[in-house]
């Protein structure tokens, strides 16, 4: 049975850091793009940073960028979101996802081009 499992959010001040961590198990990934989207309450599910297999490349929404840094480590089939100057609008549900197609060419960026999801993890920035 595939799962990925969120771990690291929590409540924070504005300002201040977070690291989420996203365990896979059931298969390995290091042949997928990995991504981190996230929810709030009322929105659509958003995309915040994807990263290719092979970790050469990524790819940031434009409100995270300079902020936020997507990493993987394919031995131990995980990948992380470092998130640095948070502020009260990156307050949601973040989920970790594996991209369903092999060695894509690009990082995906859409919700339906990935497969399989974590249930998620909240992260809290108060003002």
């Amino acid at each position: 049975q595939v799962q990925l499992v969120e771990s690291g959010g929590g409540l924070v001040q504005a300002g201040g850091s977070l690291r989420l961590s996203c365990a896979a198990s059931g298969r390995t990934f290091s042949r997928n793009a990995m991504g981190w989207f996230r929810q709030a309450p009322g929105k659509e599910r958003e995309f915040v940073a994807g990263i290719r297999w092979r970790g050469t490349s990524t790819s940031y929404a434009d409100s995270v960028k300079g902020r936020f840094t997507i990493s993987r480590d394919n031995a131990n089939n995980a990948v992380y979101l470092e998130m640095n100057s948070l502020k009260p609008e990156d307050t949601g549900v973040y989920y970790c996802a594996a991209d369903r197609r092999d060695y894509r060419a690009y990082v995906p960026g859409l919700v339906e081009e990935y497969d399989y999801w974590g249930q998620g993890t909240q992260v809290t920035v108060s003002s």
